[in-house]
């Protein structure tokens, strides 16, 4: 395309070289036949105008064309006209067109030899003028001159006539100089005309194949590192398929990706990440043979399509060697970059012989490698492909039941510390599966948020949770888990308060649980949102305390109204060397200072309930008191948790009493 750009632009300016030749030329050749017909008729008009004034001032032509001598007064005379500047000669013919007398700068005479004049014979035949022009040699005639032949007319008979040569050399000159100013400046002119929009279109021309050039450059290259992109990267790697050979060298495609560049561009810059990104792609080229393909996808993602490869340990090879080059330290502004990546390999044609299946097994085998932990080279099995299907099977699940209503809110008790009475539910979100089964919440709400529908799902659960804990007692609470990605968009206040007015249960009904991965992000704005849903009336919970490494800074940052210690405690109470116990006590005795009441998760057993109640937790929560249960069988819960009681017995121990009776009631 760009050669036949550059044809085209050369016979564009061959072109108009030949117009403006062609226009200067022809202008220059009109101006030349101008100038020659108005020096002829200038001379022609000068040559008959001096003849003529000879005959109309000399009385003697009849005797003088018949071979007498002019009379004094004629000879004065033509002495005086032959002394002009003007009239080189003066000639008087007889009839017969033969010269008898001649006046020139030299002399004015009677001639010895007389000589004829075709056109003096014509002009006393004719009884008429004739004229024209002939060009001299300078000295016996001028270089340009008029020829006038006049007849003398005596009483009605041509006696003779009378010649008149005027020079008209000067006048040529002039005319000539003149009308070759004239053509140079109108030459000029029209080059000029032509050469400013010939400029413009030639200037106009080479920006638009700069332009033209630069955009294929910029459809098949990435703009910050040069690398082969996405469209180059397809239609090569096409190219390289078709001309695999069925029995020969395979070829591995490498996906890589850098681990974490999205912290590393935060707390850096963009500039150190740009940076990072162009040093990561020149030591691609530099590990990459002249016939490998280097591209870039775009963010952090680079494929390289390594060619000739005779089986899985070359590729491997490679990939190590791109993994220990890549991994290097960097440096940036005098700042230290240590990066890691992970590569997903897939081989051709085993792993795929089309360019989109080659590079969904690659990108399959990174995601598996960014899943192991990152910083690895991981290669693609047919596993892999099986995960990738029930992944898209499980999203069109997600989609559906987000668009259709299709979740369902199961309710786990919560008890009091003394395990006396129901405090409320917390409302748990469950996917039902095709076969009736129930998804995991911790398969759904990870992959919800990776598909951007926690937002939708979150204010679902809202206004369910509330609408069915309106119609409970109006001693229970209801405790509904927020997801940080619903406070990015800052319209959880308004969702909550909505909620609570459509659904008419009070907001010291409802109770938010919120994680510290919340507070990591804009925690200004967090702390804001969390203060106006507190005005609003509800209560604030930190859920899963004591797994992060800065949950203690928070609960005096903001007053929460409740703290959940994390179920992993609960898991690690009877095993020896723990601690747990301790810690337990510790954020209990904590929480008491803060004003602030306890919850305890995942309680399983007889013995972990025993030391709850002695530690005097204020709420407990678990499979031992009660699993979650489907709205449906909420109703008959609550009643069989209201009418079991303790007993009033002062030597009967309440915690073992009651435990036992909770164990019965959830075995039911």
């Amino acid at each position: 395309m760009a050669y036949l750009a550059d044809i085209t632009l050369r016979r564009g300016i061959v072109l108009l070289v030949i117009i403006v030749t062609i226009l200067a030329g022809g202008t220059f050749l009109a101006i030349q036949l101008t100038t020659s017909y108005l020096v002829n008729e200038d001379a022609r008009a000068n040559a008959r105008d001096w003849a003529q004034f000879l005959v109309a001032n000399v009385t003697d032509l009849k005797q003088i064309a018949t071979g007498e001598l002019p009379s004094a007064a004629s000879l004065a005379f033509l002495d005086a006209a032959r002394k002009s500047n003007r009239v080189f000669r003066y000639v008087i013919f007889n009839r017969r067109g033969y010269s008898q007398f001649i006046a020139d700068a030299q002399r004015s005479s009677s001639v010895s030899l007389s000589e004829f004049s075709p056109d003096a014979a014509k002009s006393v035949a004719l009884r008429r003028t004739i004229v024209n022009t002939s060009d001299g040699d300078g000295e016996r005639m001028p270089q340009h001159f008029g020829h006038a032949y006049v007849p003398i007319i005596v009483d009605g008979e041509a006696v003779g006539a009378v010649a008149a040569v005027v020079d008209e050399t000067a006048q040529r000159d002039r005319f000539r100089n003149a009308f070759l100013t004239a053509a140079l400046s109108l030459c000029t002119l029209i080059a000029f005309s032509f050469a400013v929009p010939a400029a413009a279109w030639y200037r106009r021309t080479r920006e638009k194949q700069g332009t033209e050039r630069r955009m294929r450059y910029l459809a098949h290259h990435d703009v910050l590192t040069g690398l082969a992109n996405r469209a180059q990267l397809i239609e090569r790697l096409q190219c390289m398929l078709a001309s695999l050979p069925p029995d020969g060298p395979q070829m591995a495609v490498h996906f890589v990706d850098i681990d974490r560049f999205k912290e590393i561009n935060d707390t850096l810059g963009h500039d150190a990440g740009d940076f990072l990104l162009k040093t990561v792609a020149e030591r691609m080229r530099m590990c990459a043979r002249i016939e490998d393909l280097v591209a870039r996808l775009g963010g952090d993602e680079f494929v390289v399509v390594q060619s000739n490869v005779t089986g899985k340990p070359q590729a491997e090879a490679f990939a190590k060697r791109l993994t220990e080059s890549l991994s290097q330290p960097m440096t940036f502004s005098k700042q230290g970059i240590a990066a890691t990546i992970t590569i997903g390999v897939a081989m051709v044609p085993q792993d795929g012989n089309t360019s989109e299946r080659v590079l969904k097994s690659a990108d399959l085998a990174l995601y598996a490698g960014k899943s192991a932990g990152r910083d690895c080279v991981r290669f693609f099995s047919p596993e892999l492909d099986e995960a990738l299907q029930g992944r898209i099977r499980l999203e069109k699940l997600i989609r559906d039941a987000v668009v259709n209503n299709g979740f369902e809110l199961h309710y786990q008790p919560i008890y009091e510390g003394d395990v006396n009475h129901l405090a409320g539910y917390e409302a748990l979100l469950r996917l039902p599966a095709p076969d009736g089964s129930q998804i995991s919440p911790l398969t759904v709400i990870p992959m919800a948020e990776e598909m951007h529908l926690i937002d939708k799902i979150g204010a679902w659960v809202l206004r369910e949770a509330c609408r069915t804990a309106a119609t409970w007692p109006s001693s229970l609470i209801i405790s509904v888990n927020l997801s940080p990605s619903q406070f990015v968009n800052g319209t959880i206040v308004e969702t909550v308060a909505d909620v609570l007015r459509q659904s008419g249960l009070p907001p010291e009904r409802l109770e938010l649980e919120i994680t510290e991965t919340l507070l990591l992000g804009n925690k200004e704005n967090t702390m804001e949102q969390l203060r106006a849903l507190k005005a609003l009336g509800v209560a604030i919970a930190m859920d899963d305390f004591g797994t992060g490494y800065s949950s203690l800074s928070y609960l005096w940052k903001f007053p929460f109204d409740k703290i959940k210690i994390d179920r992993s405690f609960m898991e690690g109470f009877e095993k020896p060397g723990q601690g747990v116990e301790t810690i337990i006590k510790t954020i209990i005795a904590l929480s008491r200072e803060l004003n602030m009441r306890v919850t305890a998760e995942g309680v399983e057993t007889a013995g972990q309930a025993s030391f709850l109640f002695n530690a005097h937790v204020d709420q407990v929560q678990g499979f031992y008191l009660g699993r979650p249960l489907p709205a449906s069988e909420v109703g008959a819960h609550m009643i069989r948790a209201f009418h079991e009681t303790l007993p009033s017995s002062d030597d009967a121990n309440p915690a073992e009493t009651d435990l036992s009776c909770r164990t019965d009631a959830a075995s039911r």
